[in-house]
């Protein structure tokens, strides 16, 4: 499947002019396409650096996109990172700060993990009262439309009861239940022939809603599964990339020991590549569709991850590095994300540095779309940094007071400039990083910058204060000899037990199960 981005020249708003794309004219407002990918890290694509994974489609888009090199999620996990693309807050304000799902208090205990804090509660679906997206799109005249994957509420809180008018398999659950091949177990989606891809579905579905006809403008969310747990790929695709990885030869060592569990530094998982390959072939479809349509040439793509990379927990599926951490946790591997905005008429690339934020999403397509943000976003109009223009340096925080199923801690964020504060709940310490230098955050400089860190650690404390942001609590029955045997046996009996897991997957002889989860996908 191929596709090209026949791109043209739209009228321009006032004579100004983006880079090689116009703005477009206030009576020609563009439709929207937003994709979102689950758990894909930074270097989960070959334009942003994989030599091993396979991405032509989402590689063209980013050619023809504005690149935030330093863009990045608004939490290390989905379902905070979610709401924030949905209000345009952090956090710390609307008060989703774990997955939906995760244990709260001492429930928390049953996870066996020993830890000196007991995690908070939190909102468990999107405020009400709060305008989300898709609602302040529909009040700028636009048609909505969802596909896949939501985890922002149950009944009451679906994609159609914040704004969405047409909901395509979006509901309470986190991952795909059934796995990434039908026959599905979706409530909110038909079934489909047996092998049938998840992810080409989904696809499917929103290009025949961009192919349809429309008499407004449109939004249209496509919100994948992957590359979220359980990794599951086709035979072929597991096979062509087992011997890619095998050319390129294999690694003694695939995992080093992070603070709390094994942690993957090798992109060598043939199953993992074959999932991101199959996003990347539903991309495809989707632009394919924009172009067949006619419809490319007046239509914004976003282009983004939830959050980092699973580099550890879940199915420890990716590394990376250089960044550090991944999914779950508080350095930059959790965070930072790919970040691409193309807009009509683009015909070139450019890398743009300003910090950019899950937050900064909303406030920049109303904008585009002719609405004007409440007073209430947190997140910044990205065109002007678009443009080239000088924007005024701001604060990013972020907040998470649980304990990451993937080895994070309980922490909040503070980026300022060049410096990024962590400040860690369990005994408040913090550490200092110097991104400009040291992004794959090696050095703490806490020490050594003093002054800096008591300035900063009091605006996040005071910012956190504002918010009313929920806080964890001291376990009052934790035992430090439990924690110390628990974290014990990972690294003596998980880390070589994953080691080993790691090796099987690239012989030749290995397969999941008999019949490769009950499937075999469709020729598309």
């Amino acid at each position: 499947m191929k596709f090209s981005l026949k791109l043209g020249i739209l009228p321009a708003l006032a004579g100004t002019f983006f880079f090689g794309s116009p703005i477009l004219a206030q009576d020609k407002k563009p439709n929207i396409v937003f994709i979102v990918v689950d758990d894909l890290g930074y270097h989960d694509l070959a334009v942003t650096g994989s030599k091993f994974y396979e991405t032509p489609h989402v590689d063209r888009l980013a050619e023809h996109s504005y690149q935030f090199v330093q863009g990045y999620s608004s939490s290390p996990v989905c379902s905070p990172a979610r709401a924030s693309l949905m209000l345009g807050v952090t956090p710390a304000r609307h008060g989703i700060t774990d997955w939906i799902g995760a244990a709260e208090g001492e429930n928390w205990r049953k996870a066996g993990r020993f830890t000196k804090l007991l995690p908070p509660k939190y909102s468990h679906q999107l405020d009400a009262d709060m305008t989300t997206l898709p609602e302040a799109l529909k009040d700028a005249g636009y048609q909505t439309f969802f596909a896949g994957k939501w985890h922002l509420g149950s009944e009451g809180s679906y994609p159609e009861d914040h704004g969405f008018e047409i909901n395509v398999g979006g509901y309470q659950s986190g991952s795909p239940m059934g796995g990434y091949f039908a026959p599905y177990e979706n409530p909110k989606m038909t079934q489909g022939p047996d092998g049938e891809n998840l992810s080409m579905r989904l696809a499917k579905e929103t290009a025949q809603f961009i192919e349809g006809s429309h008499d407004r403008p449109f939004f249209a969310m496509l919100s994948f599964y992957a590359v979220h747990s359980p990794i599951q790929t086709t035979e072929e695709k597991w096979a062509r990339f087992r011997a890619k990885a095998v050319q390129a030869g294999v690694a003694d060592q695939g995992y080093e020991m992070e603070r709390r569990l094994p942690i993957r530094i090798v992109q060598d998982n043939p199953v993992y590549a074959g999932l991101v390959e199959a996003m990347d072939d539903a991309v495809g479809r989707v632009m394919e569709a924009l172009e067949k349509s006619g419809l490319a040439e007046n239509t914004v793509v976003v282009f983004t991850s939830d959050h980092g990379g699973v580099a550890s927990g879940d199915n420890f599926s990716t590394s990376n590095l250089p960044l550090r951490g991944g999914k779950g946790y508080q350095w930059e591997g959790g965070l930072r994300v790919p970040y691409f905005v193309h807009l009509p008429g683009q015909t070139k690339t450019r890398k743009v540095t300003t910090p950019a934020s899950g937050i900064d999403i909303y406030p920049t397509l109303l904008t585009l779309a002719g609405g004007k943000p409440n007073a209430a976003i947190e997140g910044i109009n990205l065109l002007p940094a678009m443009q080239g223009k000088k924007v005024a340096e701001r604060n990013l925080f972020w907040h998470y007071p649980h304990y990451g199923n993937q080895g994070g801690d309980p922490s909040s964020i503070i980026r300022q400039g060049k410096w990024k504060l962590i400040h860690y709940w369990e005994d408040g310490h913090e550490e200092l990083y110097n991104l400009e230098k040291d992004p794959g955050e090696k050095q703490d400089l806490a020490q050594h910058e003093p002054k800096l860190v008591q300035e900063l650690s009091g605006t996040l404390l005071a910012y956190l204060e504002q918010s009313n942001a929920n806080r964890a609590a001291p376990d009052p029955v934790y035992d430090s000899e439990s924690e110390k045997a628990y974290l014990l046996k990972v690294r003596n009996e998980r880390w070589p037990a994953l080691e080993s897991d790691r090796k099987a997957m690239l012989q030749p002889t290995w397969m999941p199960n008999a019949d490769w989860w009950g499937s075999k996908v469709t020729r598309d």
